[in-house]
């Protein structure tokens, strides 16, 4: 049960650390309007992680039996997948750095808290990243045909956890502390951070027996 919250946490904060173009719109989206729409925009980020945790823990336990043949290979490509997409997100970061490229478009009027809720959770549900991120680690690890529903549930519910206390943080952090984050040397600090804990993923899964 602990190992399965401490995974689900980790996963979470793992895809929901960099400030990209999400993160960067839910900061200035609660500095124009207030806190109470920005905590739901920020609920309906968390809301597509963790429904995508759960899609990838209920997939990997319909696929568990008919993998368990290649679960070795599987859990090798999976680890390349994850320290490819910590690759791929840390040199994206670095170049957004160097060409201090920050996204510059007008932003539409305000919503409420209802609309920022559902249009953040379609924006987050459309990034392929996500999904392909929680599929990478459940089949990798080779433990979503043998877990119990409920260490199923405690790492979706963990993974929910750890988004939403992130993005809360976004949203509630304030002006200055937004524009820390969302700044060139603040995007690049945490996107280097996110990528640490998905090659820190990949060696775990690695190193498992198994």
């Amino acid at each position: 049960m602990t190992a399965a919250l401490v995974a689900g946490l980790v996963a979470g904060y793992g895809i929901a650390v960099p400030v990209g173009a999400v993160g960067t719109y839910l900061v200035s989206l609660t500095a124009r309007t207030s806190l109470r729409t920005g905590a739901c925009a920020a609920l309906g980020v968390a809301s597509a992680d963790g429904l995508y945790a759960l899609l990838a823990m209920a997939g990997g336990s319909a696929l568990a039996a008919a993998l368990r043949p290649v679960l070795v290979p599987l859990r090798w490509a999976s680890a390349l997948v994850l320290i490819a997409l910590a690759v791929l997100g840390t040199v994206a970061a670095v170049r957004r750095y160097r060409g201090h490229q920050l996204a510059t478009r007008p932003d539409p009027p305000p919503p409420g808290p209802g609309r920022a809720y559902l249009g953040l959770l379609g924006i987050t549900l459309l990034n392929p990243t996500t999904v392909v991120y929680f599929a990478a680690l459940v089949l990798g690890a080779g433990g979503a045909g043998t877990a119990r529903p409920l260490e199923q549930g405690v790492f979706v519910l963990a993974a929910f956890a750890a988004s939403a206390s992130w993005q809360l943080l976004l949203a509630g952090s304030g002006a200055l502390l937004g524009r820390a984050l969302t700044g060139h040397r603040g995007r690049l600090a945490t996107a280097l951070a996110s990528s640490g804990v998905m090659v820190a993923l990949a060696v775990r899964m690695l190193v498992a027996p198994g």
